[in-house]
């Protein structure tokens, strides 16, 4: 029951954020890049790469606790980033400081990676889509940013 706990604990934070994105009509009116997404895309992609962070971060606090203090950090860095996001864009519909926040998230998302990586591999491996996804949100982003100037 406790890993059950544990895992629902690791997974139901990151849905937060979520609740601000909601209203999906500002991403509607803005001019997109031929390779943007179709809204519904994010409402299936977002809540995978939740799971795969959450079954990551589970297999280090099982294995490890909160012995790693920079794991939990990188991780928490991480979260704020990730939470951030739908508040910049799609509340206060600011295109920079959205696209400030995807490099962040990016960039906290390698650390999160290497530093899984040293701790578990396969905890590693399940934040590769979070990656990928994170560096083709970070290229939207910017497109999406320079075509609406």
């Amino acid at each position: 029951m406790k890993k059950i706990v544990l895992f629902i604990g690791l997974l139901l934070p990151w849905f937060i954020g979520g609740l601000f994105a909601m209203d999906t009509s500002f991403y509607a009116e803005i001019n997109l890049p031929n390779f943007a997404p179709a809204p519904v895309i994010f409402t299936v992609v977002w809540p995978i790469l939740y799971v795969l962070i959450a079954c990551s971060s589970y297999l280090i606090f099982t294995e490890y606790g909160t012995k790693e203090k920079e794991y939990s950090h990188i991780l928490f860095v991480n979260y704020l980033f990730n939470q951030l996001y739908p508040l910049l864009f799609f509340k206060f519909h600011s295109l920079f400081f959205s696209f400030v926040d995807t490099v962040a998230l990016f960039l906290s998302t390698l650390f999160l990676y290497y530093e899984s990586k040293s701790l578990n591999k396969t905890s590693s491996k399940l934040l590769l889509p979070y990656l990928f996804w994170n560096m083709f949100a970070m290229i939207l982003s910017i497109t999406i940013y320079f075509m609406n100037l």
